[in-house]
C-alpha cells in the first residue's frame, strides 16, 4: 500500500539561545523545542497531509509565538485542504491569525514568520511558501528548489541574505501575502526536503544534493543537520524529509 514517510528534526543550532522554528507533520506539531534525534512518521497516501516548517522572524519580538501559531493552524486546517486555492486560503487565514494575535499586545507587535511546506494528496503534491524557508525536489537527477524565495536580489558574489520581502505577519499594520504554490504529479519514490534557512544558509545546495544522493530518511536528516552544525550552526535548523513509498 502506498505511504508517506516523513522524517523531521528541529535544533537550536550553536549560536542562538532559543529555537524560534516550528514544524507541522499532519496533526503533529513541534514548536520552539529541540529533537534529540530525527523522528520518522508514516502516513497512508490518500488523506491530505501537510508537512511544513515555520521560521519566526529574528530580531523582532515573538518569532516563536508566530511560528507556533501558524504551525498549529496548518495542523488544524490540513485535513480539509484539497488543492491550490485551499492552500492559498489557508495561508491567508494564518497571516490574519498572526496579526490578530499581536493586536493590542505591544510585546508582540511586528511578530512574524516564514512558512514553507508540502501538501501531499492522493495523486499530486503541492509545494507552498511565503518568505525564504525552502522546499526542494530531491530527484534522482539532482536537487531542485521548487519554492520561491521572497528575498531582494542578491549582490554579485552574495549567496544568501537574511532580508525577506514578505512574511506571515511581520508588520505593525496588516499586509496581505501572495503565496507561492506549485502543483506536481506524484510518483512512488519522490522525495522532498522542507527546511528553514538554518540549513540552507550555511550549507550550499551542491552539498545538500551530495548528501541526498547517498542517504535517505533518518540518516539523511541526521547528515543534513550535521552539515549545518559543522558549518557553524549559526541559526535554528528545522527540516523534514518527505518520501513517497509503496
Amino acid at each position: 500500500m502506498p505511504y508517506i514517510a516523513v522524517t523531521a528534526l528541529s535544533h537550536v543550532g550553536l549560536i542562538r539561545e532559543h529555537n524560534e522554528d516550528s514544524l507541522v507533520v499532519g496533526p503533529w506539531t513541534l514548536c520552539g523545542t529541540v529533537t534529540e534525534n530525527p523522528q520518522t512518521l508514516l502516513f497512508p497516501l490518500g488523506t491530505p497531509l501537510v508537512v511544513a516548517v515555520a521560521d519566526g522572524l529574528g530580531g523582532q519580538p515573538g518569532g516563536e509565538v508566530a511560528s507556533a501559531l501558524v504551525a498549529r493552524q496548518l495542523a488544524s486546517l490540513g485535513p480539509s485542504l484539497d488543492g491550490e486555492e485551499a492552500v492559498r486560503d489557508a495561508l491567508d487565514v494564518c497571516n490574519q491569525a498572526v496579526y490578530s494575535a499581536a493586536r493590542g499586545r505591544p510585546e508582540l507587535v511586528t511578530m512574524g514568520t516564514t512558512i514553507a511546506g508540502t501538501l501531499v494528496l492522493a495523486d499530486s503534491l503541492l509545494t507552498f511558501n511565503v518568505g525564504d524557508s525552502k522546499v526542494f525536489d530531491a530527484a534522482q537527477d539532482g536537487l531542485r528548489q521548487v519554492s520561491v524565495d521572497d528575498s531582494p536580489p542578491l549582490a554579485p558574489g552574495q549567496r544568501t541574505t537574511s532580508a525577506v520581502t514578505q512574511t506571515l505577519g511581520g508588520s505593525s499594520v496588516f499586509m496581505g501575502v501572495t503565496a507561492h504554490v506549485t502543483v506536481s504529479a506524484l510518483s512512488t519514490g519522490d522525495r522532498y526536503l522542507v527546511c528553514t534557512d538554518g540549513l540552507t544558509d550555511p550549507v550550499p545546495d551542491d552539498a545538500l544534493d551530495g548528501l541526498l544522493r547517498v542517504y535517505d530518511d533518518g540518516r539523511a536528516a541526521f547528515e543534513l543537520w550535521k552539515a549545518a552544525i559543522e558549518a557553524g550552526g549559526p541559526d535554528n535548523i528545522t527540516l523534514a524529509m518527505v518520501r513517497i513509498g509503496e
